[in-house]
């Protein structure tokens, strides 16, 4: 058995023992409680510490901590305040708990439980509250991170990368279980789940509440997901929820908050006609980790292989003159063309055959300098540049991208895509957040070709301008919006906006109804449109949870955080400033704040060193990885946390050499106890080894080779020729297809048999079109979101023919291939 940097030198286990989940989601609110349980069975005090991640956009508001029969409520302070006073907490024999967020990427926290003495036990209860994304078929999507992959780190970049003890998904060795509660004033029409449930019990006879539970035995080899779908998922709401009657009024825990949720009705004749300019630039992750494969039931498939299919449906379904360019990052980025290029038939062949040699081997995942380079290009005058970006998201710099993303949104629309388990959160969301995009991940049995055709959707919808926001509030009642300005908005997809109400306007004991109203103006396609949502002033929101409230305060606080970060790469202190009382005020959790909570009454005096112990966190990065690891003295942190201060008072245990298991190879591409090794060893961390192994030091990376000698595939054999693949890759820039016999191999005919069954009178082109086309609504109509596009231009290019004997062609299509599509289902 490997040791993997969680057992002690005299194999004690680890002091976390196991974690309890429990979700409670109202209507598209979740709120999340997670128990985590500590024994220390070694004969000495030890101080646990636990790195993990959280969802980046979480708010987290609730932080503390049961020793014996003792509970203590942590309170939120001024970051390097809290760690100080955690260190003399210890200094001075207290039990003392510290929680706080990375400085370089908010989905990533530090759990620090000081000063557990030989036997003792603890329960730490960590709650956030969370906003669940809304999925393109309409599902809410709330997401446990179980994994956490490491972060590459350019090198030059801000801060370090965050080092945690990371293990195979087979070795954690605590147990997870999870249970959640689901309300709504809609049907629970069912929840859907990439882990094993058990069956979901309705809680009530109109089916609005349900509850269920995650199956024993969880591997830890993904993140915990749930996809819950109402029965209408699509209705504008707005929550009030009243201010804390302690707090003082005029403050943002004092007013009363809402959250208004907005669905943009486009009309039906602006959306029929989808945009046929635009400049396209694909930007592909191709660091060592796209190497790994996208689904452990398909190890064949790799996350480079899906993104190099999903290119070639992205390029098929472009439409004929807009523009485009495909760029792909690792420690270095390349583009196939200088800048971006017209879509036509020599441009489409050229980008396709680069596609097809692409693969993962260029090192690490500097995103930085791709995306600095494509913002340097001058835009294209009437072509929106509209930017997807497809990474497993292992970045440690998630702050520095996200305020380059913001400074250049004006100019481009992000589209984010998180392939794998483990992608962060922080980098995907925050990409399109701030490129006013729409993020979306893959994981599981996700396909990645269907939801990026469905965000190729959303970039083809017509551009919305001059989006604004007006109020219209009873008077004496003023608002100050909380979020962000819109600067996107799509057909069918939500927008956020929270916001403080001030002023007396409505009394308990009163019976009348006192109403406000929103309205988002825009302009689409040069006319001006508005929606409309009117909405009661009367709290509904219960009392005291103040969950509202603790969104709000988590969107200020990140808006805040963005600004600081914009201009300067020294902290703002007047922001900074700003961001320390709104988190201490709301008691949620920022970077410039940490929770902390001192047991006073423990003072036994410790005898020896306080020992170190980092709890593992599953490592997912790819299936088979196995690491030998050695532990020994270290006063190293995780980077973007505290570092110890003052005298060594403990012996800090970390991962600090890092062997990976892998078969023998020649002299040359072996990895010995080296340069490698010896850097690890100084810096510190399984992160830096992992990340020097993707970089390789200027060579490129042989995934295959770190893998666990047990493993007995040597490479991924390539997948048979896919007849799908195959007939779309056939398809002509125009829309068209050719007779020819490739096409009638793909559609698994001879070239015979289709040449005699074409009416007589039909253009062979024409005929050929036809064919793909009954084929794809026939055989793929399961994957038709991939295809919708491809096919629509292929239509267009038929009617523009006016062929007349389309009809035969319909027919005898059907009669060749065995179908019965009519003609109105083709668009025809």
């Amino acid at each position: 058995m490997n040791r993997c940097g969680l057992l002690t030198t005299s194999k004690e286990p680890v002091p976390l023992k196991g974690v309890e989940v429990e979700l409670e989601v109202k209507d598209h609110v979740a709120t999340v409680v997670s128990t985590l349980h500590y024994e220390n069975k070694e004969d000495k005090a030890i101080e646990a510490v636990f790195v993990f991640p959280l969802p980046g956009d979480a708010a987290v508001c609730h932080f503390s901590a049961k020793v014996g029969q003792t509970d203590i409520v942590a309170e939120v302070k001024e970051k390097q305040e809290a760690r100080e006073e955690y260190d003399d907490a210890l200094s001075s024999g207290q039990q003392a708990f510290l929680l706080e967020e990375s400085d370089q990427s908010p989905d990533i926290f530090s759990l620090s439980v000081g000063s557990l003495p030989p036997g003792e036990s603890a329960s730490i209860r960590l709650e956030y509250v969370i906003e669940l994304a809304l999925q393109a078929d309409d599902a809410l999507r709330f997401c446990l991170p179980a994994v956490l992959n490491p972060r590459y780190q350019p090198q030059g970049s801000e801060g370090g990368a965050v080092q945690v003890t990371a293990v195979p998904a087979s070795q954690v060795p605590y147990s997870l279980s999870f249970s959640a509660r689901v309300s709504s004033p809609r049907q629970v029409s069912r929840v859907d789940s990439n882990c094993s449930l058990e069956p979901l019990q309705y809680l009530n006879a109109e089916q609005s509440q349900a509850a269920v539970k995650l199956a024993e035995g969880h591997k830890f080899d993904r993140d915990v997901e749930l996809l819950i779908y109402y029965k209408d998922a699509h209705r504008p709401a707005a929550v009030v929820e009243a201010g804390q009657a302690s707090a003082k009024p005029g403050t943002l825990m004092g007013d009363a908050v809402v959250m208004l949720s907005v669905y943009p009705e486009f009309p039906q004749a602006v959306m029929s006609s989808l945009a046929s300019s635009g400049e396209f630039v694909f930007v592909l992750d191709r660091s060592g980790s796209m190497d790994c494969s996208l689904n452990k039931n398909r190890q064949n498939e790799t996350r480079i292989s899906s993104a190099r299919d999903t290119l070639l449906l992205l390029l098929k379904s472009l439409p004929m003159g807009c523009y485009f360019n495909i760029y792909s990052f690792g420690s270095r980025f390349e583009h196939i063309f200088p800048k971006s290029v017209e879509y036509n038939e020599k441009t489409m062949k050229e980008a396709l055959k680069k596609v097809k040699e692409m693969k993962a081997n260029l090192g690490g995942t500097e995103i930085l300098q791709p995306l600095k380079h494509i913002y340097s290009q001058a835009c294209i005058a009437n072509h929106p540049r509209q930017v997807f970006v497809f990474t497993d998201g292992e970045v440690g710099n998630t702050k520095e991208v996200m305020s380059l993303v913001k400074k250049n949104s004006p100019t481009h629309r992000c589209f984010s895509f998180g392939i794998g388990e483990g992608a962060s959160t922080a980098l995907i969301n925050g990409l399109a957040k701030e490129g006013g995009g729409h993020p979306q991940f893959i994981t599981g049995a996700d396909r990645m070709q269907a939801k990026v055709m469905q965000s190729l959707q959303f970039a083809l919808q017509p551009v919305v301008d001059d989006i604004s926001v007006r109020w219209d509030l009873p008077k004496g009642v003023s608002v100050t919006v909380l979020s962000p300005p819109l600067t996107a908005i799509f057909q069918g997809q939500r927008s956020l906006i929270y916001a403080q109400l001030t002023g007396q306007y409505f009394s308990p004991q009163s019976s009348e109804s006192t109403d406000g109203c929103v309205s988002v103006e825009y302009s689409l396609a040069g006319q001006p449109y508005q929606n409309h949502l009117r909405f009661s002033l009367q709290p509904t929101e219960e009392a005291g949870k103040l969950t509202i409230h603790r969104l709000c305060a988590r969107t200020l606080i990140r808006c805040l955080e963005t600004q600081e970060t914009e201009h300067s790469r020294e902290p703002d202190e007047t922001v900074k400033a700003q961001v320390v009382d709104v988190s201490v005020q709301s008691g949620v959790s920022s970077s410039f704040t940490a929770f902390i909570a001192v047991n006073k009454a423990s003072k036994e005096a410790i005898q020896g060193p306080l020992l170190r112990r980092n709890v593992p966190v599953s490592l997912a990065l790819c299936s088979g990885f196995a690491f030998n690891v050695k532990r020994k003295g270290s006063k190293v942190a995780p980077a973007g946390f505290a570092a110890p201060r003052g005298p060594p008072r403990r012996c800090m245990v970390a991962c600090d050499d890092v062997e990976e298991e892998q078969p023998e190879r020649s002299s040359k591409g072996a990895m010995k106890k080296s340069k490698q090794q010896q850097e690890a060893k100084s810096k510190g961390g399984i992160f830096h080894s992992v990340r020097k192994m993707l970089q390789g030091r200027g060579k490129e990376p042989d995934m295959q080779s770190m893998r666990n000698p047990a493993d007995t595939r040597v490479s991924y054999s390539p997948l048979p020729a896919d007849p799908y693949l195959q007939l779309v890759s056939l398809q002509k820039a125009s829309g068209s297809w050719e007779l020819n016999p490739a096409l009638a191999a793909a559609l698994g005919k001879s070239k015979e048999e289709v040449e005699k069954m074409k009416p007589a009178l039909a253009n062979k082109n024409v005929w050929a079109t036809v064919l793909a086309l009954v084929w794809l609504h026939g055989f793929k109509s399961d994957a038709e979101v991939e295809w919708k596009l491809l096919a629509r231009k292929a239509v267009s290019w038929l009617l523009a023919e006016k062929e007349p004997p389309v009809t035969d062609c319909v027919v005898a299509g059907n009669t060749l291939l065995g179908c019965n599509v009519q003609k109105d289902t083709l668009g025809l």
